[in-house]
């Protein structure tokens, strides 16, 4: 008697199938941050920037509160975007835009704290550190040795690279989910649309 397939083996299948949907790491499912690259990038700013003005910013100093609240904003929004995802594509947009906009006012701390000298986009420095950024393990571990050891200048050309680098996936992550909310919407919008279709079946 031929032996059946057991079920487990399909649903393990479509699970396969529903996970390369959002392997390229720009839209995981609701709440399904920790797969984000861009979440994952902000989280090494974050933990970079509370090392750099522990070591670099006067504790007493507006500038380090400024630039410890931009980095937590940064990674808290993203977070909190995809958990939004599941009810509202619209709020899940509001948090992302903010992200961005956090990074964006952390970045200019770095530029305003010291006046260091900017590594240029292609100088062999940048290149070195956008390399580390492809390897398959993002996590501050891959940077801790130059965030916990180098001089100031360096330490913040780094974290201006991952900032960048971090800034660069948000947008293709606003262009996607842009695009996802004008196909679909998200739960909230589908719900209002249901809404209004029933009290338009219901005018006389």
């Amino acid at each position: 008697m031929p032996r059946r397939t057991p079920r487990r083996t399909n649903r393990a299948h479509k699970t396969n199938r529903s996970h390369s949907s959002y392997s390229e790491g720009f839209t995981p499912p609701h709440g399904g941050y920790e797969d984000l690259r861009s979440f994952q990038k902000a989280r090494i700013v974050f933990d970079g920037t509370v090392r750099f003005c522990d070591r670099f910013v006067d504790k007493r100093s507006r500038t380090r509160d400024q630039m410890v609240q931009a980095g937590r904003s940064g990674k808290q929004n993203i977070l909190e975007g995809s958990q939004a995802s599941g009810t509202s594509k619209e709020n899940e947009l509001k948090l992302t835009n903010v992200a961005r906009a956090s990074l964006e006012e952390l970045l200019e701390d770095y530029l305003r704290t010291g006046g260091y000298a900017l590594w240029p986009k292609n100088s062999k420095e940048a290149l070195y550190v956008r390399k580390l950024g492809r390897e398959s393990n993002r996590s501050y571990e891959s940077y801790r040795t130059y965030l916990e050891t180098r001089p100031p200048e360096i330490v913040a050309n780094i974290l201006i690279c991952l900032i960048h680098q971090t800034n660069y996936l948000l947008d293709q992550q606003l262009r996607r989910l842009e695009q996802d909310f004008l196909a679909e919407g998200g739960l909230r919008e589908r719900m209002t649309r249901a809404r209004l279709q029933a009290r338009g079946h219901r005018q006389p």
